[in-house]
């Protein structure tokens, strides 16, 4: 999710334009420390049954309406997916304002 720092820098309205533009960039998981260069190969070596996407997360974050529970159920138990994540889009689906 974009950090508030974007809007220190680009004033208030970044972030919700952030988010409406569905651009989350990528995420990788780092499992051996070492160096990465230019033009070398960078591999998918797993892919979770049911898994989420970061666009995925991004847009359930985003559209607060909550028209897509099953997405949001699957969000829920990503393994990859912190705690208060978890907490706030159970909150959501629980009708609590979070």
């Amino acid at each position: 999710m974009p950090c508030y720092k974007l809007g220190i820098k680009f004033g208030k309205d970044i972030i919700p334009r952030f988010l409406a533009g569905r651009r989350s960039g990528f995420y990788l998981a780092v499992l051996e420390e070492g160096e990465v260069g230019a033009g070398d190969a960078i591999r998918r070596l797993s892919k979770a049954e049911r898994s989420v996407t970061v666009a995925d997360i991004v847009r359930i974050y985003a559209d607060r309406s909550n028209k897509n529970p099953d997405l949001i159920h699957r969000a829920i138990q990503t393994e990859g997916l912190p705690d208060s994540w978890r907490d706030y889009f159970s909150r959501r689906l629980q009708g609590v304002k979070a």
